[in-house]
């Protein structure tokens, strides 16, 4: 399961991070980290972005960008 998959008002706590590179380290400067807990707020209305809680605030996330965050 990924970010992606969840409706807004779950949460999960994060596995792992996709791809190798920038991406992936611009998502962990963030502060998504494995064995953080995440959860989603509120989807846009055409489903990009996705709006998340993590670690006491908010943050944006393209749909690219939740496919790569698995959730256990």
């Amino acid at each position: 399961m990924t970010l992606e998959d969840l409706k807004p008002g779950q949460e999960g706590i994060v596995a792992s991070l996709g791809e190798k590179g920038a991406t992936r380290r611009r998502i962990m400067d963030m502060g998504i980290t494995p064995g953080v807990s995440i959860k989603v707020i509120k989807i846009a209305p055409l489903g990009d972005p996705v709006e998340v809680n993590v670690r006491g605030y908010e943050l944006s996330l393209r749909k690219a960008e939740a496919r790569q965050i698995s959730l256990r």
